[in-house]
């Protein structure tokens, strides 16, 4: 029996104010200048509410969990700490079927090629401890520079595997078998050399967990997962924008339809909505959106609970932008207040609802150009109802890769479980929804990763978690 776990929260919310995003900032203690990078959201320390996890180059990698009213780090260990590498893109997910979550740190102490220090991949089981760190494991150590890190349960069995996108050397793919860490790219046709950036996983164009990576100096690659083996189709899909250098990408519904797009960014070149036709990509950003800008993390998220999600573009040393998406693909650019940072360098950035209130925290991490504390933002937003569905797979872990579409009298709105959302980062494994003046909820449907589809019924509840059982998504 496989036990899927939601949850369903409705509840009332303040008036709006003019200010779109209000600065929280202050909550995060002992906030000083240092190098951040890559974010990921997940419960590491197994106590039940996520942790912000935050890259440091050269800085501590932080825990960062909501106590008392604050984000307090709370991982001291310096296997996790891990303050003298150079860390930059992080990732979690169930790797050994434990039903809890491991964390990848990537360490980049190069620009390209040949690096000094591998990556770590922890595990916290009374003790935290690194796979890598395995004398049997020492052979397959990544000791080449790279940027983003992807979960994907290629089998769609609740099995992850770990996509490494390098930078000047062949892309990783590593599952764990009996503690034992192998590279398994070369045999599923991923082992590419090419300057990876960004890279999400999820149900692009079938029914398993496909992967979109967005590189530098070269074509990007979509990945479409061939029972468990992955083929090319970038050019097919009409998706390899050749001549722009890969950013920031995430997964979104651009036209409420029930169906996952690609947004991808490009560094100081045109930004694109890949929307998914019947036999390819339409890119369907405005002349405003896709304006060039020094991009770094994407996040589709509906940060004021209005039932429509926005697009946050995060520039470093440049204005960061917010984009509302409106019924079919119209785009409403939102006035940014404190939230632009005009000096922020930004290099990061993740969602969640941190403080479990309903809305959803955006996290912003600084670094490369220079030392800056982290922010952190929440919308003002107005009487507005929410839903929060998580689904767990067949370990009871996050099923990272499955999508949820929430069916209503208005939309069909689909969500990824976010497995890993480049550039460098990861959001919160819950599909989170604002619910929309008049809006009738009629169902919930789960796509799993290997396929199957559950359907669950929705009743009007307030600040209730309900516990469902389906046998229906097995790993058979």
């Amino acid at each position: 029996m496989n036990k899927i776990f939601f949850i369903f929260i409705l509840c009332m919310t303040n008036m709006a104010k003019a200010e779109f995003f209000s600065n929280i900032s202050d909550i995060i203690e002992n906030n000083t200048d240092r190098l951040s990078y890559g974010v990921s959201v997940t419960d590491f320390d197994k106590d039940g509410s996520y942790e912000f996890i935050v890259a440091g180059f050269g800085y501590s990698n932080l825990a960062l969990s909501y106590k008392n009213g604050k984000l307090i780090n709370t991982i001291q260990d310096p296997l996790f700490i891990d303050e003298n590498r150079s860390t930059i893109g992080v990732s979690s997910c169930d790797i050994d079927q434990d039903g809890f979550e491991e964390i990848y740190f990537l360490n980049t102490d190069t620009y390209s090629g040949e690096k000094k220090y591998s990556d770590r991949l922890l595990d916290n089981n009374n003790e935290i401890f690194d796979y890598f760190e395995l004398e049997k494991n020492l052979e397959n150590l990544n000791l080449t520079a790279g940027r983003s890190v992807v979960c994907v349960d290629r089998n769609g069995s609740g099995k992850y595997g770990i996509y490494v996108a390098n930078y000047g050397g062949p892309t990783r793919f590593y599952e764990i078998e009996e503690n034992e860490v192998e590279d398994l790219a070369p045999i599923l046709g991923i082992d590419q050399i090419t300057g990876g950036r960004a890279v999400v996983s999820g149900h692009i164009v079938s029914n398993n967990m496909d992967i979109f990576a967005a590189n530098e100096r070269g074509p990007n690659f979509l990945y479409k997962n061939n029972n468990g083996k992955f083929q090319d189709i970038a050019i097919e899909k009409n998706i390899q924008d050749t001549f722009q250098n890969g950013r920031g990408t995430a997964l979104t519904d651009f036209l409420y339809r029930g169906e996952l797009d690609i947004i991808t960014s490009n560094w100081e070149g045109y930004h694109r909505i890949f929307v998914k036709q019947k036999n390819s990509f339409l890119d369907m950003s405005s002349l405003d959106f896709r304006t060039p800008s020094k991009i770094r993390t994407v996040i589709s998220a509906d940060f004021d609970n209005d039932g429509y999600d926005e697009i946050f573009l995060n520039n470093i040393g440049q204005p960061n932008r917010l984009f509302r998406i409106l019924e079919e693909g119209n785009l409403e650019e939102i006035k940014l207040d404190e939230a632009l940072e005009e000096q922020g360098l930004g290099t990061g950035a993740a969602v969640a609802d941190i403080d479990g209130d309903g809305i959803l925290e955006l996290l912003i991490s600084h670094g490369e150009s220079g030392a800056q504390p982290l922010s952190l933002f929440k919308a003002n937003i107005s009487n507005s109802n929410y839903i929060r569905i998580k689904p767990l797979n067949i370990f009871g872990a996050p099923a990272r890769g499955a999508t949820v579409i929430l069916n209503t009298n208005l939309r069909n709105h689909a969500k990824t479980i976010d497995a890993g959302s480049g550039y460098l980062c990861q959001m919160e494994p819950v599909a989170h929804y604002g619910l929309r003046d008049g809006e009738k909820i009629e169902n919930v449907s789960i796509k799993w990763t290997n396929g199957k589809v559950d359907t669950f019924g929705v009743k009007d509840i307030n600040n209730t978690s309900l516990l469902y059982t389906s046998d229906a998504a097995d790993d058979s």
